[in-house]
């Protein structure tokens, strides 16, 4: 009995992931026309119907960036919803008549088409002829589709990466571009001439200024969206550091840790320090005594003063301890609004990343040398062991960890080679191939 009512519910498992299954066409199809519509919302309640121009000066950077950001998820969705479809619908075609008798019926192809003919008509505007290219040169066509799909090689979408922002052309970019010939490389005129005439017809042509406009649109937006992207990863777990430990993990630990119950020192360092301490502030009451002449302090008043000391430094580093436990559920607290922020931002960290590209390549080649030399010598460098122990104890500080010599040295002979190494191989593999003359500038310096 128990194994036939197991068989029955394994049964209608696999009944139900097989109706799921062969709906998948509809399904997708309804999520890629649902997408679209969404599209279509936002055209007509905040551009009267048009095109979403991420240009337009109608509304602030602000605006235009949640427009933009809207669009591209809403246009991969439905790039990828369509391309599901297509396959999904050739891999089922040959599974029509089970899906018959499975009892699911499909929507009339009349309705898909119509639907079909919306998304097109919605998307067609924001496809431009380099993402079709790119689309075309991806797409992998089924061998011997039907003559009598509903759908026709002209709707076949294609998949689409994230749009995101140009970058800079390459010498390297513009030769696979367009391989050059003889005649291409040695042509009739100079070509210092040849650039002039097209200078010129770039300033005679009517659309230069509206270019121009644009362009410069674009870089201001880039820069604003970055400058304000690494604001945002500095102060945001800076603010999170504090408000956690005045507010959250500040008030939890003083409310565990009490004088009664917890020990004043959480490491022997700390305790090594507050013993110096009082023994300096007792050779300092004796070097005071024999300054003034003054009769010898009874060992009554020598041992109430420093027994007032000794309260006075157990406070202290009460306070430090408890400070140092704050610090590591901040700090917890802390990388993990760094991580959300890098996770919620993929759109503004790549725009980020070509705006540092964009100020990298555009450096002249001794300001590129200088940079490097400048952070190889600081982190890499003959006098870098010094920064990267004072680095390390300051972290362990922090923590109220005690300072380990051992891996402090251990870790000063091994990062600092393995970060020289990761240089040394950016600048012959990357560097030396986009900038050769950058390169040969830096050995110059260097030497």
């Amino acid at each position: 009995m128990k194994n036939s009512v197991f068989s029955q519910k394994i049964y209608s498992f696999l009944l139900a992931a097989y109706r799921w299954y062969l709906q998948t066409p509809e399904r997708s199809l309804h999520e890629a026309y649902d997408a679209a519509l969404k599209i279509k919302e936002i055209e007509d309640k905040h551009f009267s119907g048009n095109k979403i121009d991420i240009d337009s000066a109608t509304y602030s950077n602000s605006v235009m960036d949640y427009f933009e950001s809207d669009l591209n998820k809403l246009l991969k969705i439905a790039k990828m919803r369509l391309t599901e479809f297509r396959a999904s619908r050739w891999f089922l075609n040959e599974e029509n008549q089970n899906a018959q008798k499975a009892g699911i019926e499909h929507p009339s192809p009349a309705l898909v088409l119509q639907k079909l003919n919306f998304i097109d008509q919605v998307i067609s505007k924001y496809i431009t002829s380099s993402d079709q290219i790119t689309s075309n040169a991806l797409v992998v066509k089924p061998p011997n589709l039907p003559i009598n799909s509903a759908i026709s090689d002209d709707k076949l979408l294609l998949v689409n990466t994230p749009t995101l922002p140009p970058k800079i052309p390459t010498q390297d970019s513009e030769k696979k571009q367009k391989p050059k010939g003889k005649v291409d490389t040695t042509g009739v005129l100079p070509r210092s001439i040849l650039s002039t005439i097209t200078r010129l017809q770039v300033e005679l042509d009517p659309n230069s200024e509206k270019e121009v406009i644009q362009n410069f649109r674009q870089t201001q937006r880039r820069t604003i969206i970055s400058i304000r992207f690494i604001l945002l990863l500095i102060i945001v777990p800076l603010l999170t550091h504090q408000i956690a430990k005045a507010f959250v993990v500040g008030p939890s630990v003083e409310h565990f840790r009490s004088s009664d119950q917890m020990q004043i020192f959480i490491n022997s360092e700390m305790e090594e320090e507050a013993l110096q301490e009082l023994e300096r502030f007792e050779e300092k009451l004796k070097f005071e005594n024999f300054i003034r002449n003054a009769p010898p302090l009874s060992s009554e008043q020598m041992e109430i003063q420093m027994t007032n000391k000794a309260v006075e430094l157990a406070e202290e580093f009460r306070q430090e301890s408890s400070n140092a436990i704050k610090n590591v559920f901040a700090d917890m607290f802390s990388v993990g609004a760094f991580i959300w922020l890098l996770l919620v931002s993929k759109s503004s960290i790549a725009v980020v990343k070509d705006f540092f590209d964009n100020i990298v390549y555009g450096l002249s080649d001794s300001a590129k040398a200088f940079i490097i030399i400048l952070f190889t010598d600081i982190f890499v460098g003959f006098h870098s062991p010094h920064g990267w122990e004072v680095l390390l104890e300051g972290v362990s500080r922090h923590w109220g960890l005690p300072a380990n010599r051992d891996f402090i040295f251990l870790f000063i002979a091994t990062f600092p080679v393995i970060l020289d190494t990761i240089f040394k191989y950016w600048i012959f593999r990357y560097l030396n191939r986009i900038s050769p003359s950058a390169v040969a500038t830096y050995r110059n310096m260097n030497e």
